[in-house]
């Protein structure tokens, strides 16, 4: 059996040539029918005349030009004219002579070069019309005629207008797609900058210590071992930002670089302040860590953010302030996610890849998206201090 629910998107799929088709016959066989003889366009008020072998010829160069109108309209558009002079010359007033709106309207939308050469090559060749059934003894007069053109010129202007609409709509999409790269690719910069630079500058900052430690085996160790914990937490940072940029690559569950495990997007594995705290203070940075309330299972735009905050203020602790004391609080409760980060300004400025200035601007961009307030700023005893209350929940 022939599976019919398949046969509008063959169609849809079809040539536009193979689509346009059924209108051409339909306009032909229409013309042919004895009923609607004398019944079309009759453009100058001439008697019509009976059939005859030419009529034939006729209606094919007015109807069949049809299967074109989008490929190549203005081919169309000159044989329709044509065959629909010869019918009214002729005083044949076939129906087909619906087919020249359909033409104008066509040309209107789909015509893309010398549109205005296509419009006055028309509008001679409809003036040559009316004067040759003029001298044929037409009583339709100026008024007549004149109204006549303006019917044609009426579908000429609902093909122009819809490509402009059809412009404008493309345009609008363009430039929506435009912005939504423009965005994602700021997403990006910002993630893997939030990503990148911690990771980097703990290890710098990290290696930078271990060159003092050669005489306390121990204790280098201890350092190489951390250099490399954080080495293999970036990997999985930046692992995991390539799974969301594209999903199909991994799925279900990931184990992460520190050791938590869960599925994607939960706090264990992907946001795991404890975590993020206890990389900093292997780096040489004393960190005092407070988080109240409860953070959900299932990590979403708010606790995603205020980590952001967090590993980004870190970040900067180690580069403007290490070794001076650090305070980091959060708290969770039902209606809004609260951190706040602050040294005292007693470190020194490590030995560490130099900022762009993104970081902050990309957290202020990030938490001000969600609706929330961030600041950031130095202290009046000295050190610096971040602030960022971001709303439980994305905004409607």
């Amino acid at each position: 059996m022939i599976d019919l629910r398949g046969l509008p998107e063959l169609w849809r799929r079809s040539d536009v040539v193979v689509r346009d088709l059924p209108l051409a016959l339909l306009l032909v066989v229409a013309s042919l029918v004895p009923a609607l003889h004398s019944r079309g366009t009759q453009l100058g008020d001439l008697p019509s005349r009976p059939f005859d072998e030419l009529t034939g010829v006729v209606l094919a160069l007015e109807c069949l030009p049809l299967v074109v109108r989008r490929r190549l309209p203005a081919l169309c558009l000159g044989l329709v004219a044509l065959g629909f002079a010869i019918d009214q010359l002729r005083f044949y007033h076939t129906v087909a002579g619906m087919a020249l709106p359909i033409a104008l309207l066509s040309a209107g939308l789909h015509l893309g070069r010398h549109r205005r050469t296509t419009v006055a090559v028309a509008t001679v060749g409809y003036v040559v019309l009316a004067v040759a059934l003029h001298r044929h003894g037409s009583t339709e007069g100026v008024i007549g005629f004149g109204t006549f053109y303006l019917a044609l010129a009426f579908a000429w202007g609902v093909g122009s207008w819809l490509r402009m609409s059809r412009a404008a709509e493309a345009d609008h999409r363009r430039h929506v797609a435009e912005r939504t790269r423009a965005a994602e690719r700021t997403r990006i910069a910002r993630e893997l900058h939030d990503v990148v630079t911690h990771h980097v500058t703990a290890m710098v900052v990290q290696a930078e210590a271990a060159r003092y430690l050669t005489a306390v085996p121990k204790r280098l160790d201890e350092s190489l071992t951390a250099i490399t914990d954080t080495g293999r937490r970036a990997v999985g940072d930046l692992r995991h930002l390539l799974d969301l940029l594209n999903p199909d690559h991994g799925t279900g569950a990931r184990t992460s670089a520190d050791g938590d495990t869960g599925p994607n997007g939960s706090v264990g594995a992907l946001y795991s302040l404890a975590s993020l705290v206890e990389q900093t203070r292997q780096g040489g940075q004393p960190v005092e860590f407070t988080q109240q309330g409860r953070p959900p299972e299932v990590a979403g735009s708010a606790e995603a953010a205020a980590y952001r905050v967090v590993q980004e203020s870190l970040t900067n602790a180690l580069k403007h302030d290490h070794g001076g004391r650090t305070v980091v609080q959060v708290r969770y409760d039902v209606r809004e996610v609260t951190v706040e980060v602050h040294t005292d300004g007693t470190g020194s400025s490590a030995a560490s890849p130099g900022g762009s200035g993104r970081g902050l601007a990309g957290l202020r961009e990030r938490v001000g998206a969600l609706g929330g307030k961030f600041s950031a700023g130095r202290r009046p005893g000295g050190g610096f201090v971040v602030r960022a209350r971001i709303p439980a929940g994305d905004p409607s």
